[in-house]
C-alpha cells in the first residue's frame, strides 16, 4: 500500500469515528439544552407567582420561599450553562486537533501526488510507454507493464479525486469550528446575564427575610395556625380510616386493625405502587413551597414545622386534579383553611387541602386528572396541601418522591 492510501485509510477511519463522536457530542448537548430550558421555564413560571404575590401584598413568607427556590434554580441553570461550556471547549480543542492533523496530512499527500505529476511529466512520451511495453521479456509481462500504466493513470485521477474530498472535510469541520467558538461566546454572555441577574435576586432576598425577621410574632401565630390545621387534617383522616376498619369488622370482611380490600381495591393500590415517581401532579402547574416532614422554617430557624404532605404554589383561580384513579371518601372542612378532599386508592389515600369550592362528592368514583375542586387564594397565595397515606396508621409518605419528576 502507497502512503497516499495509508494516509486516506487512516484519515478515513478518523473521519468515521468523528461521526459517531458528533452523534454522542450532539446527544450529551441535546440533554444539557433541555435540562437548561426546563431551567428557564421553571424559573419564568415563579417570577409570575412572585409578580402575583408582590401584587397582594409585599415581603410575605411564601415570597421569600419563591425566591429561595429560583436562586436555587438559577444557581443550577448556571451550573449547567457552565458545563455546557466546558463541553464546548472539548469539543473545540477536538476539531482543532483534528483540523491541524488533517492539514499535515493532506500537505504530505499534496506532497507526494507533486513528485508523481513531476516523474509522469519527465515520462511523458507515449514512445517511452511503448518502449516500456515493448521492452518485456514475454507476453505476460508486456501484459502486466501495460496493466500497470493503466492502473498508475487511474490511481492518478483517485488521488485528485481524494484530495478534494479530503478538503471538503476540512472546510466542513472549520465551518464546525467556527460555530461551536460563536456559541461558546453566546454562552459566556448568558452566563453572564444568569450572574447579574442572581446577585439581584439574593438582594431581594435578603431585604424580604429582614423584613419578615421584624414581623416574628407575627409569623410565630402563623406557624401555630398551621400546625393545628395540619393536626386537624391528620386526626380526621386517622377518624376515616378507622370508622371503614370498623365497618368491615362489623361485616366480618376485616381482620382487626386491618382494611379490607377487595381483589379490585388490591389490584388498584398495586398499580399506585407501580406508579411511584410518575404520578400526575395535583395541579396543571405548580411549584413546591413546603416540603414535607420536619424542616426548620424558612425564618425563625429555631421553630421546626412538620408537614404531612407539600404545599404547592400555583396560580390563583387554579383547580385541584386527582393523582390516580379512586373512589373520594369523604369531604372534611378545617376552619380557616377550606375544604379538603380525601380519594382512596385501595390502601392509599391521596389528601387535597386548601379548597375553596368542591367538584365532588363522597362516594364518587374519580378518574386520573379529574377536576376535584378550586385552591383557596389567602393573602396573595394560592397554595394546594397535597398529601399521601398508606395502610390503617395513615403512614405519610413524601409526595415529592411520587410525583413525575420531568416537569
Amino acid at each position: 500500500m502507497s502512503k497516499l492510501s495509508s494516509f486516506l485509510l487512516v484519515l478515513f477511519l478518523w473521519v468515521g469515528f468523528g461521526n459517531v463522536s458528533n452523534t454522542q457530542a450532539q446527544n450529551k448537548r441535546a440533554v444539557l439544552e433541555r435540562k437548561k430550558s426546563r431551567l428557564k421555564s421553571d424559573i419564568a413560571y415563579k417570577n409570575t407567582l412572585l409578580k402575583k404575590n408582590e401584587k397582594e401584598q409585599n415581603n410575605t413568607l411564601n415570597q421569600l420561599v419563591l425566591l429561595q427556590d429560583k436562586i436555587s434554580k438559577r444557581l443550577e441553570l448556571i451550573a449547567t450553562i457552565n458545563s455546557e461550556v466546558k463541553f464546548l471547549n472539548s469539543e473545540i480543542e477536538k476539531n482543532e486537533e483534528l483540523i491541524m492533523s488533517m492539514e499535515r496530512d493532506i500537505d504530505k499527500l499534496k506532497a507526494e501526488y507533486a513528485r508523481m505529476i513531476q516523474f509522469a511529466y519527465r515520462n511523458r512520451s507515449s514512445y517511452d510507454k511503448i518502449m516500456y511495453v515493448f521492452a518485456s521479456e514475454d507476453f505476460n509481462q508486456a501484459y502486466k507493464r501495460l496493466r500497470y500504466l493503466q492502473q498508475y493513470s487511474e490511481f492518478r485521477k483517485k488521488q485528485t479525486e481524494d484530495i478534494k474530498r479530503l478538503e471538503n472535510i476540512l472546510m466542513k469541520k472549520n465551518a464546525e469550528l467556527l460555530a461551536e467558538k460563536a456559541d461558546k461566546e453566546a454562552l459566556l454572555l448568558t452566563e453572564n446575564k444568569e450572574k447579574s441577574i442572581l446577585a439581584d435576586e439574593k438582594n431581594e432576598q435578603q431585604q424580604v427575610y429582614a423584613s419578615l425577621q421584624s414581623r416574628e410574632e407575627e409569623l410565630k401565630k402563623e406557624i401555630r395556625e398551621k400546625q393545628k390545621e395540619r393536626q386537624q387534617m391528620q386526626l380526621a383522616i386517622e377518624r376515616i380510616i378507622a370508622e371503614e376498619v370498623r365497618l368491615a369488622q362489623k361485616k366480618n370482611t376485616s381482620k382487626s386493625g386491618e382494611w379490607s380490600l377487595t381483589p379490585e381495591s388490591k389490584a388498584l393500590a398495586n398499580s399506585f405502587t407501580a406508579n411511584k415517581g410518575q404520578l400526575p401532579w395535583p395541579v396543571e402547574k405548580g411549584t413546591i413551597t413546603d416540603k414535607y416532614g420536619v424542616h426548620a422554617h424558612p425564618v425563625l430557624k429555631s421553630i421546626k414545622i412538620n408537614n404531612h404532605g407539600v404545599g404547592i404554589s400555583t396560580n390563583q383561580g387554579a383547580t385541584a386534579r386527582a393523582v390516580f384513579d379512586g373512589e373520594v371518601s369523604r369531604i372534611i372542612v378545617i376552619p380557616g383553611a377550606g375544604k379538603a378532599i380525601i380519594v382512596r386508592h385501595g390502601d392509599y389515600l391521596t389528601v387535597y387541602g386548601n379548597l375553596k369550592e368542591v367538584y365532588v362528592a363522597a362516594g364518587d368514583q374519580v378518574k386520573v386528572k379529574q377536576i376535584l375542586g378550586e385552591i383557596i387564594t389567602i393573602d396573595g397565595k394560592t397554595e394546594l396541601q397535597f398529601e399521601i397515606h398508606k395502610g390503617v396508621n395513615a403512614t405519610t409518605l413524601d409526595p415529592s418522591l411520587w410525583l413525575f419528576k420531568g416537569r
